[in-house]
C-alpha cells in the first residue's frame, strides 16, 4: 500500500478549484518550455502574462470590448501598448524640458560670473571710503573673510550691485607696508 496522495481526479475538491498561490508558482506552460527547448530557434515575441484584476475592472474590460467586437486581451494589450507609448513620450518631454532648463541655468550662470567678475576687478570703482565691519564680509580682490571689528574700505561706484569691500592689503595705490 503506497503513503503517496492519490492525483486529483474529478471528484476530488482539487480538480474542482486550483489553488490559487500554486497556480502563481507554478512552472511554464509545456508549450513555453517547448519552444525554449527548441534551441530558442526563433524568438517568440509575444508572452502571456497574468494579472488579477477588480470584479468591477474585468465588466468594464469586458464592456468596452464588446461593444468594439475584439476580444478582451487584444484591448488589454493595446491599452498597456498605448499607456507605455504615451510614458515614453512623456519621459521623453520631461527630459528635454530638464536639459533645457539645464542650459538656461548654465547660461544664467555664465551672466552671472562674468557681473561678479566685473564687480571683482573694481573697474568701476572711483574711490574707497575707510571704515570698520560691523558684519562679516570677504574682500573683494583676494577672497580673505573680514570679521567685524576688521578695518576695511567700502568700495564707491555708480554701478548698482552689492556692496564690495577690500582689505588694507589690496587697497590699490598701497604698498604691504603702508597697510601697517
Amino acid at each position: 500500500m503506497s503513503t503517496e496522495p492519490a492525483a486529483p481526479t474529478a471528484e476530488t475538491p482539487e480538480a474542482a478549484a486550483p489553488d490559487p498561490v500554486q497556480a502563481d508558482q507554478a512552472e511554464p506552460t509545456a508549450a513555453v518550455d517547448a519552444a525554449e527547448a527548441a534551441g530558442n530557434e526563433r524568438e517568440r515575441k509575444e508572452r502571456v502574462l497574468h494579472t488579477r484584476v477588480p470584479a468591477v475592472l474585468e465588466a468594464e474590460l469586458k464592456r468596452f470590448a464588446d461593444n468594439l467586437r475584439i476580444p478582451v486581451s487584444n484591448l488589454v494589450r493595446t491599452i498597456l501598448e498605448d499607456a507605455v507609448m504615451v510614458a515614453d513620450r512623456a519621459g521623453q518631454g520631461i527630459e528635454r524640458e530638464l536639459r533645457t532648463v539645464a542650459n538656461r541655468v548654465g547660461d544664467e550662470r555664465a551672466k552671472l560670473r562674468s557681473a561678479v567678475a566685473k564687480f571683482a576687478s573694481l573697474d568701476d570703482v572711483y574711490g574707497f571710503q575707510p571704515l570698520v565691519l560691523n558684519l562679516p564680509a570677504n574682500c573683494a580682490r583676494c577672497g580673505v573673510q573680514l570679521v567685524p571689528g576688521t578695518a576695511a574700505h567700502v568700495a564707491l561706484s555708480e554701478t548698482p550691485g552689492p556692496r564690495r569691500f577690500v582689505c588694507d592689503t589690496c587697497l590699490p595705490g598701497r604698498t604691504p607696508s603702508q597697510a601697517d
